[in-house]
């Protein structure tokens, strides 16, 4: 017997053994891969456990993920897509930003994949449209140091403005996304939850005035927003749900107000001309049909899963820090997208103009 047949022979028996206990084989070649950009860290860390490792060992296929922020994200798809030199194949966007002009020039409509997740009760309505598959929905929220005060804890956006009351350092994001801080400089300044678009950008900007001694860091990164509560340098900031909660995991000394949140979520995105596609949808498909997996990545990142089945998986301790229907209806803030995106070029020139 040659080399080569003993080899195909050797191939061909490990198949019928293969077959012969029940496994089936690998349905992608090693070399199959699919890129995902992802914001690093915690959030990467909970992804590629419960999700992307998964995915691997079923399908065969590496997922690669690469670290950005998600302004980052947004101008490289951007280029990728005008050069035609397209190395992702996905990313995460904010639940606003895929409503907008700009993120339907450079993503892929998911029209026709969608269709095969319509009349899935367990799904919410829109956790599948052409402008992207919905990840996962959460906050941005006030997160505090609850050993930073004796007595009483803050409650609202007004009480990170008292650094009487509640002393220390102050935490905020800058990146091209302005409006939440704008929105809680004016939720603190006494503008009804109802009222406060269109925003006030002057008033915002004024009551910012007032904080900024007070403000250690301007985070652009999830990891950053963390560290500073690591390390003491602030002991109120605005920062994600998934990130608070994962402070909370570690051990850290961390609370936050369901009460002073701004309800957001994230939708993944099929970036146009992405190598590849085909592998890019299989990862999302199976997102969407594998509420168990969905439960676990919510579990550790303390986020609203699509599917209503995979809430009823995580358990009790755990849903019961999430925002609350009451939450939702009381005091959560869902932001006016449109008017966001109508107006994103002007909040920006006029943040960068103040924050400078």
């Amino acid at each position: 017997m040659t080399k080569r047949a003993a080899i195909r022979l050797s191939g061909v028996a490990m198949l019928c053994a293969a077959i012969l206990l029940g496994e089936t084989p690998n349905p992608a070649l090693a070399s199959e891969q699919v890129v995902i950009a992802t914001t690093g860290g915690a959030y990467d860390a909970a992804l590629r456990k419960w999700w992307f490792e998964p995915f691997t060992a079923k399908t065969g296929i590496q997922v690669v993920s690469v670290a950005a922020t998600n302004a980052e994200m947004r101008a490289k798809a951007t280029a990728m897509v005008k050069t035609g030199n397209v190395s992702w194949d996905l990313y995460p966007d904010g639940e606003i930003q895929v409503s907008s002009k700009d993120h339907l020039a450079i993503s892929e409509l998911l029209d026709s994949f969608c269709t095969q997740f319509r009349g899935r009760q367990d799904l919410v309505s829109d956790a599948c449209i052409p402008a992207g598959v919905r990840l996962f929905s959460t906050a941005t929220l006030m997160a505090y140091d609850p050993q930073a005060f004796k007595g009483n804890q803050p409650v609202t956006w007004a009480d990170m403005w008292d650094t009487s009351k509640f002393p220390g350092g102050r935490s905020f994001p800058n990146f091209d996304d302005p409006w939440r801080v704008m929105a809680a400089a004016l939720l603190a300044d006494g503008v009804k939850r109802e009222n406060l678009f269109p925003l006030d950008v002057d008033r915002a900007l004024k009551k910012l005035d007032a904080l900024r001694p007070s403000i250690s860091l301007w985070w652009k990164t999830g990891d950053q927003s963390v560290q500073g509560f690591r390390e003491n340098d602030y002991s109120i900031g605005q920062i994600w749900l998934t990130r608070a909660s994962a402070l909370k995991a570690e051990g850290r000394s961390i609370a936050w107000s369901n009460k002073a949140a701004f309800l957001v979520g994230d939708r993944l995105t099929v970036i146009k001309g992405a190598p590849n596609r085909d592998n890019a949808l299989k990862l999302i498909a199976f997102w969407l049909d594998s509420p168990d997996i969905q439960a676990k990545v919510c579990e550790a990142l303390l986020c609203t899963p699509p599917s209503s089945a995979a809430i009823m998986m995580m358990p009790q301790a755990v849903r019961d820090q999430m925002p609350s229907a009451e939450d939702v209806h009381d005091s959560i803030v869902i932001p006016d997208a449109k008017w966001i995106n109508d107006h994103a070029s002007e909040l920006l020139e006029r943040w960068n103009n103040w924050v400078r």
